[in-house]
């Protein structure tokens, strides 16, 4: 059932994957120069998730720029029209509709993370800023409007909200000795290792 969403993150990888590593050669280089230069501390976690953040916009770029749309409707204004028109086991639904969720998740986990986000507000208008001006441009270049993908990018957004303030709760119920940075470091390393991971089992 996830075939669909596993060959085009394969697709996004194959093409992106060279701009991708000259950006996290200039941005660690960058961000190494800085804080050496102005003599501050390397938290090594806060540094990843940076990265990583980074790394996730650089190919939502590349998804929503240049990747083909399949939608055969044209432009549509009409909220939920393209949801509901999908069959539910279908590829296209897979594809479209879980994949603008789960596309714009980490959006609203990792702008919930930066903000320390107490309430819903402004990860969801960011969340929607940020979708509707991906819109507007496809529109401008060529590609297709279409008001659903808005709702399921805020839908995802959402999500991504609601995951950080159950990993936030989790937390605090950790001792502090599991708060430190160290601890911290060591499961931003882990993260990254598993995203790697699964790049490499998707790419093979």
């Amino acid at each position: 059932m996830l075939e669909p969403l596993s060959k085009t993150l394969q697709g996004v990888i194959s093409f992106t994957w060279p701009m991708v590593l000259i950006s996290v050669i200039v941005m660690v280089s960058f961000r190494t120069c800085y804080l050496i230069k102005n003599q501050e501390k390397i938290v090594l976690y806060k540094e990843l998730y940076m990265l990583i953040f980074g790394i996730y916009i650089l190919c939502l770029f590349q998804v929503v720029t240049f990747q083909d749309d399949i939608s055969l409707s044209g432009n549509n204004f009409i909220p939920f029209k393209e949801i509901l028109r999908y069959n539910v086991t279908s590829r296209l639904f897979i594809k479209n509709v879980l994949g603008n969720m789960i596309m714009f998740l980490p959006f609203g986990l990792f702008s919930s993370y930066y903000l320390k986000a107490e309430k819903i507000k402004l990860p969801l208008l960011l969340t929607l800023l940020t979708s509707v001006s991906i819109e507007v441009i496809q529109l401008s270049i060529g590609r297709i409007f279409d008001v659903d993908d808005i709702i399921l990018n805020i839908l995802g957004g959402t999500l991504g909200y609601f995951i950080y303030r159950i990993l936030s709760l989790i937390g605090k119920l950790f001792p502090d000795s599991c708060r430190k940075e160290w601890v911290l470091n060591s499961v931003a390393i882990f993260i990254l290792s598993g995203l790697i991971a699964s790049l490499v089992i998707i790419m093979t």
